[in-house]
């Protein structure tokens, strides 16, 4: 197994030369959603191929299980350490990934897993790489503010193919869940039932949704700047502190639009996935095809896309242009990013 540290430390041998973006005259910005599978697209299946539905299915059982663990904590006290400064890490979270890696194990042991506490272990020339947030919203969960999860996605070379997300609701002598989850090319669901993303068309009537890393850098400080821009010309930005919950809210319609820098691939697996099917458009802050490595992401009901990236593009070309790194990260040693 390797530690999350001694992964982030390879990526160089693994991504392409950064240089190529900071290229100050770039062509026009397409905007492009995460792939789907076209109607009726016949492909040819790779060896170790798994039905998509079988994918979900087991995600779904596999957050279901960290989910349980998560509920026997909720009215327990807290065991709490720190990974650094402000970043905290409790006994929950642990155990939790610990059942959904059983589940993981015993459907699919030739697959690659990813966890946010235990790093990579599986076999990484496998097709598919499980990213695993088992509480996603710590610091949430820590202080008992509803607004936390279990994530669990299935990725195939950049991908989100599959993935579920169970939000705790409610708060003290209240709680409750909701089960987000989708494969590609089938409608996301919440709790079994359809859900779609918003029809608001014009920022200035839009509710939006960001998060900050831990670490109080340069990208940090940009997004400070885009916090005061967007509260200036929307409805209101919101920062819940929990990737998945954004993203499932996006998938609901509860709110328009997100945008974040520095996110990790078990952040997001599942919720790009999940708010894709849900209609969603999903690319890099200044408008490049997405992959989960990415260090930014640019999430939105499709119609106010646009309007978003023209603060959101602007912004991350300079953090480019001033040689901050934002480069691809957390990509397994040995793992094949070029599947499809």
């Amino acid at each position: 197994m390797q530690s999350l540290r001694q992964c982030a430390s390879r990526q160089a041998m693994l991504v392409g030369k950064q240089n190529a973006r900071l290229a100050p005259h770039r062509s026009p910005i397409v905007l492009a959603r995460v792939p789907s599978a076209k109607a009726g697209e016949a492909k040819a299946a790779p060896a170790d191929a798994v039905a998509l539905n079988e994918l979900m299915e087991v995600a779904i059982l596999a957050a279901e299980k960290g989910a349980e663990v998560v509920r026997e904590a909720l009215d327990r006290p807290r065991s709490i350490s720190f990974k650094g400064a402000t970043d905290l890490v409790t006994e929950t979270d642990k155990a939790s990934e610990d059942a959904v890696l059983a589940v993981l194990r015993k459907h699919y042991p030739r697959h690659a897993l990813l966890g946010e506490e235990g790093g990579v272990s599986g076999d990484t020339d496998s097709s598919y790489l499980w990213c695993v947030d088992p509480l996603d919203g710590t610091t949430n969960f820590a202080h008992s503010y509803p607004a936390f999860a279990v994530s669990v996605g299935v990725v195939r070379g950049v991908t989100p193919v599959a993935g579920c997300v169970v939000e705790f609701t409610g708060g003290p002598h209240a709680w409750a869940t909701r089960t987000f989850a989708a494969h590609t090319g089938r409608p996301t669901t919440c709790n079994g039932k359809p859900v779609r993303v918003s029809q608001v068309s014009d920022v200035r009537r839009s509710l939006l949704v960001t998060g900050f890393g831990y670490e109080h850098d340069e990208a940090w400080a940009a997004n400070m700047e885009l916090f005061k821009e967007f509260t200036d010309v929307c409805q209101g930005v919101r920062r819940l502190g929990a990737a998945a919950v954004d993203l499932c809210h996006l998938s609901m319609g509860v709110v328009d639009g997100y945008w974040e820098y520095r996110l990790k691939p078990w952040d997001m697996a599942a919720g790009i996935v999940i708010a894709q099917e849900a209609g969603a458009t999903i690319t890099t802050m200044d408008g490049r095809p997405f992959s989960v490595f990415e260090r930014s992401m640019l999430a939105s009901n499709t119609l106010l896309h646009q309007q978003i990236m023209d603060k959101t593009d602007p912004k991350t070309r300079g953090l480019l242009a001033a040689n901050v790194d934002l480069s691809p990260w957390f990509v397994p040693p040995g793992y094949d990013t070029s599947r499809r």
